[in-house]
């Protein structure tokens, strides 16, 4: 990674503990409720961090070698994820004719509810203990909705907030190496999980925009990837047409994961994607148009963000000037002539 791509971020603030607010909840309840969240703190701080976590992984591959060992923290992240897995394996499907929604993932879901404080004791030690009420809304959220039984970039982004707490409260450190592995490992291993939960209880995409959609479940898979293949010049854009594809990035990992669940052509199934490939003509402009479409497409609807519980440590009452607000875009001067066409606004 050039040596000088992570000193252009500002720094992530610390939050101390204990935190005197009331725990998260839902806030947004209409559009102007998302536009109110546009000029938060919490908003700012998370937009700083996904930068800052695709800025550690430029020139990383999977998997990870010749990088520091990962902190005990990153390990206990692990193992909870680790933890939710070996759940399913305890809490097989039912035997249901129903396509979506296999009804046994309300109780692994209920076994996530009553275990939360249990799961976040071990995560979190005595020293941060207190950050509990307000990490569980979204432990609770990011792996799908036990009512509807579906799953999709909300709850992805409820993970992605959930990692950002831990961020605030310094159990994770806000240094590249530490950043690297949340995405490298913990992210990794976080999708692989999503992945096992949609296989096993047929989880249906949440409010899915269908064949007009990136993907149907998930987001952030390839803006981290992306940011992996931004700086470098051998793998082209148009790779992603010719599979199998190498497990080296998040962006590979994420098309390759359209190809067990979908059958057809490429561009019929994922004509986003197949847009990318052929009319984007390097990863540095991918890059910048996934992170627009990401603010535009999921944190801009409220369909989606509706169910974010927001608050505590996700700061709501306290709001920015949002023309000194950290951009999602590599670069800070991008301007509308640098957007990829399918990255604009519809």
């Amino acid at each position: 990674m050039p040596p000088n791509s992570q000193t252009r971020l500002l720094p992530l603030r610390q939050i101390e503990l204990p935190i005197l607010q009331v725990p998260p909840e839902l806030k947004i309840r209409t559009d102007q409720d998302v536009e109110d969240w546009k000029s938060t703190k919490g908003y700012a701080d998370y937009l700083l961090f996904l930068r800052r976590l695709s800025e550690a992984v430029v020139d990383y591959t999977l998997p990870l070698v010749n990088t520091p060992k990962q902190s005990q923290e990153i390990d206990r992240i692990l193992a909870l994820l680790d933890t939710l897995s070996d759940w399913v394996d305890e809490i097989p499907p039912l035997q249901t004719p129903q396509r979506f929604g296999n009804l046994a993932f309300r109780t692994w879901g209920a076994r996530l509810e009553e275990r939360s404080y249990e799961l976040l004791s071990k995560l979190l030690g005595e020293k941060f203990a207190s950050a509990s009420p307000y990490l569980k809304p979204y432990l609770l959220t990011s792996f799908g909705s036990f009512l509807r039984m579906d799953y999709g970039t909300g709850h992805e982004s409820s993970f992605a907030i959930f990692l950002l707490c831990l961020t605030l409260i310094r159990l994770v450190k806000p240094e590249p190496d530490e950043e690297r592995h949340l995405v490298l490992s913990v992210f990794v291993r976080y999708l692989q999980l999503c992945w096992k939960l949609q296989d096993v209880y047929k989880l249906e995409p949440a409010g899915s925009h269908g064949v007009w959609g990136l993907d149907d479940y998930t987001f952030l898979g390839y803006i981290f990837g992306s940011g992996q293949l931004r700086d470098q010049t051998d793998i082209t854009v148009a790779s992603v047409l010719n599979p199998p594809l190498p497990q080296s990035n998040l962006y590979f990992m994420s098309i390759m994961r359209i190809h067990q669940v979908k059958h057809g052509p490429f561009y019929e199934h994922s004509s986003q994607l197949h847009s990318i490939a052929v009319g984007v003509p390097n990863w540095g402009k991918v890059h910048n148009g996934l992170f627009k479409m990401y603010e535009a497409e999921v944190l801009g609807k409220r369909v989606v963000v509706q169910h974010l519980p927001l608050g505590g440590l996700m700061e709501w009452d306290t709001h920015v000037d949002q023309r000194h607000a950290p951009s999602m875009s590599h670069d800070a001067a991008a301007t509308a002539d640098t957007r990829a066409p399918w990255a604009r606004s519809r």
